[in-house]
């Protein structure tokens, strides 16, 4: 409520002097970042299982380390001295992804005329329209380049949706189980993020999964459903037909896939967040004040093993 007032009062009136205005400005912005800051949580999605790295962060740049091999456990041992071996750590320093949002236009005449606080809806759809996007964008980032030893992707195997693309059915999670247990990937902190034509096509199937999904009411659908914590994106990350991914926000056709990852093996941290605005004081001619913000993030993994893909098949 004290953010709202400020920025209401900092819009419908002037400032006394140059001192003032330029003070009055700086706390109205850093009291606007530090709201957004605050909501910026990303609650009751995926992507609150994914850990925090923004200790990591220094000029919006995150360092990461790959951990080397684990060392070898030895049982009964009666031969000494014991093997010494080393650990290989690797770095590198990766520039978090900058996210402008477009500037939102506020009159003077609405601030007065209009029966809400304008400015404060704004400031929370710029919010939700980050929040959203950055979750997007994290989820494509998280999903395999392409089918490998360590990133595996399979396709669905159901029958014909009548588009021609084969359902999700409950032996195609059984089967890609098998494969994460193979690769020993840790059966604690698999994740998959369902896409929406591979969530309907699971609930068709299982009417178990279906009173699951009726009773949740946010964050998992499933925290033990055939080895995975199960969640649900509206945004769906696209595959070519050689199980390529294809870029983010291509208008590139492609094939919907549901994302696997491990806790342990991802990363997301946040950078700074700042506010941009123009007064309607300093504009005599149209008398409107204009904001957007920008915010630095990302959201990635941490090793090159641990994620994978689920593609619908075709017939």
């Amino acid at each position: 409520m004290a953010l709202i007032a400020i920025v209401v009062t900092a819009f419908a009136y002037s400032h006394d002097t140059p001192e003032v205005s330029v003070a009055m400005a700086v706390a109205m912005n850093e009291l606007a970042e530090k709201e957004l800051i605050k909501h910026f949580r990303h609650k009751g999605t995926w992507l609150e299982r994914v850990p925090s790295k923004n200790k990591w962060v220094n000029n919006d740049v995150i360092k990461l380390t790959e951990i080397g091999a684990d060392p070898a456990v030895l049982i009964n041992n009666n031969t000494y001295p014991i093997p010494v071996s080393s650990r290989t750590d690797d770095s590198v320093a990766i520039s978090l992804y900058k996210y402008d949002t477009e500037n939102t236009k506020i009159t003077d005449d609405e601030v007065y005329a209009l029966p809400y606080d304008k400015p404060g809806s704004v400031q929370e759809q710029h919010r939700e329209t980050l929040e959203e996007v950055t979750e997007d964008h994290a989820l494509h980032s998280l999903a395999p380049a392409g089918n490998t030893a360590n990133t595996p992707i399979i396709e669905t195997t159901g029958e014909d949706d009548g588009t021609g693309r084969k359902r999700l059915i409950t032996k195609d999670l059984i089967n890609y189980k098998k494969t994460l247990d193979d690769l020993k990937i840790p059966k604690k902190g698999r994740v998959l993020v369902l896409s929406s034509q591979h969530v309907a096509d699971l609930l068709i199937e299982d009417k178990a999964l279906q009173v699951q999904y009726q009773n949740h009411k946010e964050g998992s659908i499933s925290e033990n459903y055939y080895g995975f914590e199960i969640y649900e994106s509206l945004y769906s990350p696209v595959y070519d037909g050689t199980l390529d991914k294809i870029a983010f926000s291509s208008v590139t056709p492609g094939r919907q896939a549901s994302v696997l990852f491990h806790v342990k093996a991802t990363g997301k941290a946040r950078g700074t967040v700042k506010r941009y605005l123009a007064e309607s004081s300093g504009d005599p001619q149209n008398r409107e004040t204009v904001v957007g913000f920008r915010l630095y993030f990302i959201a990635i993994p941490l090793r090159a093993k641990g994620q994978g893909a689920i593609v619908s098949g075709t017939v």
